[in-house]
């Protein structure tokens, strides 16, 4: 498990100024989703989060898959139908095969990636397995996006995607850990505002539309545990697309987007607590 690995991490993963911390004693939801999915990069406190938030609603790891699915679903969309060859993802996560890049650099392998997360764990691993083609290009951002300035202007981005051309920008199971409304809508504004025309945003909500009393169950336990989220309800998940023009068939659940019903047929909507959908700006 991590925690056999902490020192070493502690020492190989650094910030343009200063070694990053770990953070050991606090859950991060990158790492309980690493836990719930099966992975191994995680600690005992991401693990306690992950057992008692499936213990009151075992749908937890069925919601998670399905987020991994609408990730893999709308970049594959953009990449194959709008033709973008440049991607921003936000909240990225402990890199799980097939990433990103891989879905869109088989599309087209010259499709330029930048990675964003804050955790010093998902650095790790991004930097050692997140490699992309020879003909296309990759890189890694270590920022929080509720600094969208720091993400805007360094140069892991102005040296991988060109502003001057559309860009996809992927904000997938991550906006929920802003829990101010005013706070969560201006960093995401702000980094559209820098993307140009024709350029496509992809992005998931949580809400507890659909099982508000179980879900209450969870953002406590994840709460109690030093990381809090924020549901949303659909009317406050169709803000984050103001000003742009949303894709048929708008903002739905999840697992709804583009999607065949038949392969969704055996899933609950109490199954699904995020709404997801992909826009384009004008």
């Amino acid at each position: 498990m991590a925690e056999a690995n902490d020192e070493a991490v502690s020492q190989d993963v650094r910030s343009d100024t200063a070694p990053a911390r770990l953070r050991t004693h606090q859950a991060h939801g990158a790492r309980v989703y690493d836990y719930i999915l099966g992975g191994k990069d995680n600690y005992d406190v991401d693990r306690e989060v992950g057992d008692a938030s499936l213990r009151a609603w075992p749908a937890l790891s069925t919601h998670m898959r399905e987020g991994r699915t609408f990730m893999h679903r709308s970049a594959r969309y953009l990449a194959a139908e709008k033709g973008m060859r440049q991607f921003l993802d936000i909240g990225t996560g402990i890199p799980t095969s097939p990433n990103l890049h891989e879905v869109v650099q088989e599309i087209a392998p010259e499709t330029r990636v930048v990675y964003c997360d804050n955790d010093p764990i998902v650095l790790a691993h991004a930097r050692a397995l997140m490699k992309g083609t020879r003909e296309g290009k990759t890189s890694y951002l270590d920022a929080d996006m509720r600094d969208p300035e720091k993400i805007i202007n360094s140069r892991e981005l102005l040296d991988t995607l060109d502003l001057t051309q559309p860009i996809a920008l992927t904000l997938i199971s991550v906006v929920h850990f802003i829990l101010d409304e005013e706070e969560a809508l201006r960093v995401v504004r702000r980094l559209v505002d820098v993307l140009p025309s024709g350029s496509w945003v992809a992005l998931t909500v949580a809400t507890d539309d659909f099982a508000p009393e179980v879900l209450a169950k969870v953002a406590k336990n994840y709460a109690d545990h030093g990381e809090p989220l924020k549901w949303r309800t659909k009317a406050e998940a169709e803000r984050f697309f103001d000003g742009l023009e949303l894709e048929e068939p708008g903002v739905v659940q999840m697992h709804k987007w583009r999607r065949d019903p038949a392969e969704i047929a055996h899933i609950a909507d109490s199954d699904i607590a995020m709404y997801g959908a992909v826009a384009r700006k004008p």
